[in-house]
């Protein structure tokens, strides 16, 4: 029997299991890609044993280097150790609520709004979500100490200088910006997030191949998902787009400057570390003549690859979304403090982004 919407028979379990199968309406393509994955540290981390924890600081593992000493009977061998960095993770807190009135059922003749409410709770929290990394994405391309500027300066190709078609997405585009982020490494990356006007650009040139799937007629047809350089590529037009005015002295025409994302798999450590009433009913019999309403609570982690979150402006318990934005309070993965800091190679994080006109 479904649950009523009422605060003594409101199910949370069966609601939030109820809101989990309703089918997602909007694309929110990088929330749901293979860039999220999961990570039981920071699971363990922020567990219901450490119960008030909001911000952890993990080991992160170096890899072996420094040279071979000579193997020839007569040179001592000198042992060397691994680095272990040190990687600030943050849990973002977001909660909303949403109320109806009895006498809005009654004079539509039965209209179960609270119902209507239920079926688009998914899809608010996935935008939520998707709003929270993109805001994340922004922070750490905002990082501009000299330690942190190699990444964004490598991992960032800016081709709105350019004239006409230079200035656009074309068929060498994502190959040279990767290897610009990765060098060598540029192999991480696998998905590539971006706006329809990118697309549409990259699609006319017939750059994109569309994945195709057979139905059980044997009739072949395309998938949403599309193949750009080896890399699968999301459409979605939730992905940043900025309007550049004009300049003052009329050198410089106005245009939409457009972020696509490169990622690799699992660039972006994800965990939801619960809340102890995600969903919760209240009923105020009074007000307005009798009203419900439904409380919704989420803490999550959005942990990058190889940064590090530092809480350098941080007012609360759960950072914002405009203070995720700060560069201050993004850092790379580093061991020690300071001038001494040694922080992890930036061609080891599959995060790029490709700024361009179309």
């Amino acid at each position: 029997m479904p649950a009523k919407f009422d605060a003594k028979t409101f199910n949370p379990v069966a609601f939030g299991k109820y809101v989990d199968a309703i089918p997602r309406v909007r694309m929110n393509a990088l929330i749901t890609s293979r860039a999220l994955s999961p990570n039981e540290e920071i699971r363990t981390a922020f567990n219901g044993e450490q119960t008030g924890k909001f911000f952890a600081v993990l080991p992160f593992f170096g890899r072996l280097d420094g040279a071979p000493q000579n193997y020839d009977g007569a040179t001592d061998i000198e042992p060397g150790s691994t680095t272990t960095y040190e990687r600030g993770v943050v849990v973002t807190g977001r909660a909303r609520a949403w109320t109806e009135k009895d006498f809005s059922h009654d004079v539509t003749g039965g209209v179960d709004f609270m119902g209507n409410v239920a079926r688009q709770t998914a899809d608010y929290w996935q935008d939520v979500d998707q709003d929270t990394l993109l805001a994340v994405l922004q922070g750490i391309f905002a990082m501009n100490t000299a330690k942190n500027q190699p990444f964004v300066d490598n991992h960032t190709y800016d081709i709105t200088g350019g004239t006409d078609d230079a200035a656009l997405v074309g068929p060498t585009t994502l190959n040279t910006a990767t290897q610009k982020a990765c060098g060598d490494n540029k192999g991480s990356f696998s998905l590539v997030v971006m706006h329809s006007v990118v697309a549409t650009r990259l699609e006319n040139l017939n750059v994109l191949e569309f994945l195709k799937f057979t139905d059980s007629n044997g009739i072949q047809r395309n998938l949403t998902l599309a193949d750009w350089n080896g890399r699968t590529v999301l459409i979605d037009d939730g992905m940043p787009c900025v309007e550049v005015p004009e300049t003052t002295d009329g050198a410089g025409d106005g245009y939409t400057a457009y972020t696509t994302y490169v990622l690799g798999d699992g660039a972006i450590d994800y965990e939801n570390v619960g809340v102890k009433e995600p969903y919760e009913m209240g009923r105020d019999p009074r007000k307005n003549g009798g009203e419900d309403t439904l409380y919704t609570r989420q803490r999550k982690v959005f942990a990058p690859f190889g940064i590090s979150f530092t809480k350098a402006q941080v007012a609360s318990f759960s950072p914002t979304d405009e203070e995720l934005k700060l560069g201050k309070n993004w850092a790379l993965v580093s061991e020690g403090t300071g001038a001494a800091a040694k922080v992890i190679p930036h061609k080891a994080i599959p995060i790029a982004r490709i700024i361009s006109k179309g």
